[in-house]
């Protein structure tokens, strides 16, 4: 799954990752981004640009917005058939910024956070689909969106079963394109064309408060550097 993440490239770096312009409006960086918060996306309007999502996916039927919280990741095994997600599937579809995420190993009370990075440790998309949700009187519109997780790689399965997947750059286009509504073309990008080896960091503790938000969230612990520094 993916419950925290982090996005702290420059903007400058972001818009030649994903080839897009400067967008409107300030995107702050944050090493411990949460549910329910604003996160920046990648989506295709006609050209791809940069964009502002609710993380937490509010489907467009749904008599109010207060089950977002519980929408922030959808299985790829489902997306095609579950009603919450199999509309925004085909038509809308996105990028969510990130340079890497968070899991956590151990038992209660003594969880251990993990730290996980791509080894060019550069910023990255997440698969992710998007929502626009408007409520009865038309004055409120929220856009929002969720993570797609799968089964983890191989180096990674011994933190946890799942993992958000991570498009290779190859794969962009062909996700982003809404004309692009074949079912099973989309599993086949989201299974073939994602990244598979990682840079795995034990950190400590900082992250479990959503208040830190600075770098210290990402330092490794103290101690032998190939212990708490490794490849998955």
């Amino acid at each position: 799954m993916c419950g925290r993440f982090v996005r702290h490239s420059s903007l400058e770096l972001i818009e030649k990752t994903f080839n897009v312009g400067r967008p409107a409006f300030e995107a702050t960086q944050s090493y411990n981004i949460a549910p329910t918060q604003a996160v920046l996306a990648v989506v295709r309007n006609g050209h791809a640009g940069l964009v502002q999502l609710h993380w937490g996916l509010v489907p467009f039927f749904a008599k109010d917005a207060s089950g977002a919280a519980r929408m922030i990741n959808a299985r790829s095994e489902t997306l095609a058939t579950k009603p919450s997600f199999r509309n925004a599937f085909r038509k809308r579809r996105c990028l969510i910024v990130a340079d890497g995420f968070y899991e956590w190993t151990g038992p209660k009370g003594q969880k251990q956070a993990w730290y996980i990075s791509l080894p060019s440790d550069g910023p990255f998309g997440f698969a992710g689909l998007w929502e626009v949700w408007r409520a009865d009187d038309r004055k409120t519109e929220i856009r929002s969106c969720t993570i797609i997780t799968a089964d983890a790689s191989p180096g990674l399965r011994d933190i946890h079963n799942r993992m958000p997947v991570i498009l290779r750059a190859g794969a962009y286009d062909a996700w982003l394109d809404p004309a692009n509504q074949n079912a099973e073309r989309l599993r086949q990008i989201l299974q073939n064309d994602s990244h598979v080896e990682f840079e795995r960091t034990a950190v400590s503790s900082r992250v479990n408060y959503v208040g830190n938000t600075d770098a210290g969230c990402i330092e490794p612990l103290q101690g032998d550097a190939d212990e708490n520094h490794a490849p998955a």
